[in-house]
């Protein structure tokens, strides 16, 4: 009795096969995809609140409440990859979208926040943010969700500084130095990970084989050096790069924007 009622029974012979609805896409994937413009629009109005919080408690200073509102989202983004070693979709494509968003805005007038920057030179910076990865993402150095972490970041910088800012700051430069500034704490990061497991001569070897796969990738071959670092895919100690990025990202705009006093 249990079978019968556990193994699903055939249908009569004659009777209409329901057709197949999927098409071959995975459904809960469309379905985060759908939620991405309703959770960016949430983003922008939280700049915008932001901005109205910041003008209402310093009025007559530079406005930095979107920048609050960013920072928030790379540390949202540090903490999930720090407990998941990952950082998903549900945060990672609607802060680029949003930093778009924001510079389509300001190209149309829409004065929501202090942002100079429009959609082109948002978009730009998301190129920046994945260009800057890219050679990692390619030996498996940072993951996808990293990737796109640093592409959200990059959006909001070209949308809120633009070519000069309220602050003075080119937004492509802001990318760039923010990057290096993530690149440099992850480089500390690493370190200390080393000398508390101190397997120096495994540690050396790492470093040499991640430095023959970036020299492939430069020289044009970036397949080879993506098969390299798949081969020892089993010897990888995991770090979540997403918290040197905002690390590095907030400590950038605190040096950079005098908020250290």
């Amino acid at each position: 009795m249990a079978n019968d009622v556990l193994t699903p029974r055939p249908a009569p012979a004659g009777s209409p096969v329901p057709a197949a609805d999927s098409l071959g896409i995975d459904r809960a994937f469309v379905m985060q995809m759908a939620r991405m413009p309703a959770l960016a629009l949430i983003w922008v109005a939280a700049a915008f609140a932001a901005h109205q919080v910041w003008a209402a408690v310093a009025p007559g200073e530079i406005n930095y409440g979107p920048l609050v509102v960013i920072c928030a989202g790379m540390v949202l983004a540090a903490v999930v990859d720090g407990w998941a070693l990952k950082v998903p979709n549900w945060v990672t494509l609607p802060l680029v979208l949003s930093g778009w968003l924001l510079g389509l805005l300001h190209d149309c007038g829409v004065a929501v926040d202090a942002g100079t920057g429009g959609v082109g030179l948002a978009v730009l910076g998301t190129g920046l943010g994945f260009l800057l990865l890219f050679p990692m993402l390619v030996i498996r150095g940072v993951g996808e969700g990293d990737v796109k972490m640093q592409m959200g970041f990059g959006a909001w910088a070209g949308a809120y500084f633009g070519p000069t800012g309220p602050t003075g700051l080119h937004g492509l430069g802001v990318v760039f130095w923010a990057f290096s500034f993530g690149a440099i704490v992850g480089g500390v990061f690493g370190l200390i990970m080393i000398l508390l497991r101190r397997q120096f001569g495994k540690n050396a070897s790492t470093v040499g084989e991640i430095l023959k796969d970036l020299q492939l990738f430069a020289s044009g071959s970036p397949m080879e050096a993506a098969r390299r670092a798949e081969a020892r895919r089993d010897r990888w100690v995991k770090l979540p790069y997403g918290i040197p990025l905002c690390v590095g990202f907030v400590l950038y705009l605190w040096y950079m924007l005098g908020l250290s006093g």
